[in-house]
């Protein structure tokens, strides 16, 4: 039982020493000789291939990356120029609304400025007085039933 104890202890203290350092140029002697003179793990034969093949790359890989990277950077640089365009067009759109808005108001305040210049009862004043305009009586208004069109083409004089 004795020998385990010191075993476990002897494990305690290696994994210590694993563990520990010491910043500065105090470092004890025994721990650096202890470390050089540890025999390092071997590893498996698949791992040291694996390893070694990590450390090397082919150039046909190297290629594949490179050509990767050109794509993706093309991709990239490509989306960057549609979003820009697509910025640029919302901006140009809405300039242009703006201008449609500020047009159609002028447009409304004119509208308003001639019919309110309009003197409608001048207008019936001078039919009358002047051109000798009369009201129709009541039999000359003939009425043309409606077909669906726009405007109504008479081909012939209307008789009553």
């Amino acid at each position: 039982m004795a020998a385990n104890r010191t075993a476990g202890r002897r494990a305690d203290t290696t994994q210590y020493r694993k563990n520990y350092y010491v910043n500065g140029s105090a470092v004890r002697k025994d721990d650096v000789r202890r470390q050089i003179e540890e025999p390092k793990k071997q590893l498996s034969h698949t791992t040291r291939k694996n390893r070694e093949r990590a450390r090397h790359m082919n150039l046909a890989y190297v290629f594949f990356l490179a050509a990767a990277m050109v794509v993706t950077g093309c991709v990239l640089i490509s989306y960057i120029w549609v979003q820009s365009s697509i910025t640029t067009s919302i901006k140009r759109i809405s300039y242009l609304e703006s201008q449609v808005n500020n047009q159609k108001l002028k447009n409304d305040e004119t509208l308003g400025r001639i019919e309110s210049s309009v003197d409608l009862e001048e207008i019936r004043r001078i039919a009358i007085t002047e051109l000798g305009m009369v009201y129709a009586q009541e039999g000359q208004i003939i009425e043309i039933p409606d077909e669906g069109s726009d405007y109504v083409r008479q081909y012939a004089d209307i008789q009553k």
